[in-house]
């Protein structure tokens, strides 16, 4: 049994045959290995337990390199360095995947503890966790998905073994009804989650079940608003489908609603230095410019900044594309073309803003950094005011 100690960081290398479960999935040519099905739950429970710096492994016969994971969850424990999953190829194999892997480490033990801890930017969270706790070795580790779908409804406080019901029957035989799946909990203080006390609810402009509409602070213009989920999600590709199915019905709303007042919207994320997803929705009037300006606007300054920005299919699902904890930005046009960067370094943060604010679209360049667009709190609740009022007839959430 692995026992951890306060003295204990974790191993720099570590060499497994078999793959751990639940490291993740990987199509190829020749098919996918899906890790749930041919991952070992002992392994998993090895690699949670010695936190190695790289975990290499080969029984599948192919090559595979995850991105980096935690070992520490993050605003509950000391920060701890990240761990890499390398699957390898057999040697000489005839589809000449990579089988060999080279790089240079240095050991923990002479690393200064600040540079050891350091995070990269593409890290995800820990595959193996169960519940936010290390699942105990020996138990079958749950999959992330599988996770969401029944934790809870599992009541850690339950005594063992069954109360019998006044009928006398075992109380399994009459199951209770199926309760809604409560959304997910930051785990700290967030400005964003509708049930915390740092939410600024004078500017929420609508709510429905999983998802609220709130003008941006500082926005761009007085109809400039965000699309946020209620429960705690850090962007779009960590989103659960019930909360993507109404994310959608919003986006379309919003589209039609500012089609009525001669406008175009443009959506982008950021999930880059931010803990709470924040859809930003702003207009565009049609007399400003085309789609097409507004695409190019992206692209050009994006060349200036030595930033790739890629065009991906309309119809692409992000999750296809990010992996949940990678970096990124995009932005999505009244088209439906979208716009994709992989964050791998720096990014600028106001850089959707600045794009928008600029001659080529908004003409308003003094309004790229919301900090100098802030105004008083009695202005906001009458702008707030207006918007609710505005937006009435396009409100879906008054159909439920």
């Amino acid at each position: 049994m692995l026992c951890s100690t306060s003295q204990f960081k974790g191993v720099d290398i570590l060499l497994t045959s078999p793959w751990p479960k639940y490291v993740g999935n990987f199509g190829n040519s020749s098919g996918e290995v899906d890790s749930k099905k041919c991952g070992s739950a002992l392994i998993s429970s090895l690699a949670t337990g010695l936190k190695p710096r790289y975990h290499f492994a080969a029984l599948e016969k192919t090559y595979y390199e995850r991105l980096p994971y935690r070992n520490h969850i993050v605003l509950q424990e000391n920060a701890q360095h990240a761990t890499r999953f390398i699957a390898l190829a057999n040697v000489g194999n005839p589809e000449k995947k990579k089988y060999l892997y080279a790089f240079s480490i240095v050991p923990m033990k002479l690393m200064d503890a600040a540079e050891l801890v350091k995070q990269p930017p593409d890290v995800t969270e820990n595959p193996y966790r169960k519940s936010g706790k290390e699942a105990s070795v020996g138990k079958q580790i749950p999959a992330p998905e599988e996770e969401a779908a029944c934790q809870f409804f599992f009541d850690l406080n339950e005594k063992q073994g069954r109360k019998r019901s006044s009928t006398g029957r075992d109380s399994k035989s009459s199951p209770l009804p199926k309760q809604p799946r409560k959304p997910p909990q930051p785990p700290g203080p967030c400005w964003f989650c509708l049930a915390s006390p740092e939410v600024e609810k004078h500017l929420v402009v609508n709510i429905g079940t999983h998802c609220y509409l709130a003008l941006a602070k500082g926005g761009l213009s007085d109809d400039h608003v965000l699309i946020l989920p209620i429960g705690h999600y850090q962007s779009v590709v960590e989103l659960s489908a019930e909360v993507v199915e109404e994310v959608e019905k919003y986006k379309a709303t919003l589209r039609r609603f500012f089609k009525s007042r001669g406008k175009r919207c443009v959506l982008f994320e950021r999930n880059y230095k931010s803990h709470h997803l924040q859809l930003q929705v702003i207009p565009v009037p049609l007399s400003c410019c085309t789609t097409d300006d507004i695409k190019d606007a992206f692209i050009t300054q994006a060349q200036e900044q030595q930033i790739e920005l890629l065009e991906i299919p309309e119809h692409s699902d992000i999750k296809q594309i990010a992996q949940p904890g990678a970096a990124y930005f995009y932005v999505e046009l009244d088209t439906g073309e979208k716009l994709f960067h992989r964050i791998k370094k720096n990014f600028p943060l106001q850089f959707g803003r600045e794009v928008l604010a600029s001659e080529a679209i908004l003409n308003i360049p003094d309004k790229s950094d919301w900090r100098q667009c802030q105004i008083s709190k009695e202005e906001e609740e009458t702008l707030a005011r207006c918007f609710r009022k505005d937006f009435e007839p396009f409100d879906f959430t008054l159909d439920d």
